[in-house]
């Protein structure tokens, strides 16, 4: 029965991708699922964050829909005729170095921003403020924002590849 998906381990809990691959209850229903909680939870963060949050969220919520109308669930493994940079960073389902770095700048760069914002990071840590703790901040929010560039780049490449998916059908219907 198709409805089963509904009841996937991982489409009701958080450790999802991890959980669906285990538990072998993958499924493009679950896929989609996957990214759109995602991308709620982070422009919920960005919106609540800053006056421009909204750019952010709107860039993954046009390359949300982007990903999984013209390319499937699979979307992840379709960039072997890319350019070298995004196959890097694409490359096995994001696990490599520019992948992780990439995926560390979408995913927990809001996260330590809004920690950074409300001092919850020296807080919950206890750490004295000193020059090296206020440069270490410094430094991870740098690789933070790198990786987020980084992944912004993939995601406008994302955006292009829809774009001419939809002038080559264009294209085709003449």
């Amino acid at each position: 029965m198709r409805w089963r998906v509904f009841v996937y381990v991982p489409n009701i809990i958080g450790v999802d991708g991890f959980s669906a691959r285990r538990l072998n209850q993958t499924s493009e229903f679950g896929a989609w699922f996957d990214v759109l909680i995602d991308n709620i939870g982070r422009s919920m963060m960005w919106n609540s964050l800053y006056d421009w949050g909204h750019f952010m969220s709107s860039l993954e919520w046009c390359v949300f829909v982007c990903t999984h109308s013209s390319l499937g669930s699979d979307w992840k493994k379709k960039f072997e005729k890319s350019p070298w940079l995004i196959q890097k960073i694409m490359s096995n389902d994001f696990r490599s170095v520019l992948g992780t770095w990439a995926i560390s700048g979408i995913h927990i760069l809001p996260i330590w921003l809004y920690g950074y914002q409300k001092l919850i990071l020296t807080k919950s840590l206890v750490l004295p403020v000193t020059a090296a703790s206020i440069y270490s901040e410094w430094f991870v929010t740098g690789l933070l924002i790198s990786g987020r560039i980084l992944c912004m780049g993939a995601e406008l490449w994302c955006i292009w590849i829809h774009i001419v998916f939809l002038v080559q059908n264009e294209d085709k219907g003449k």
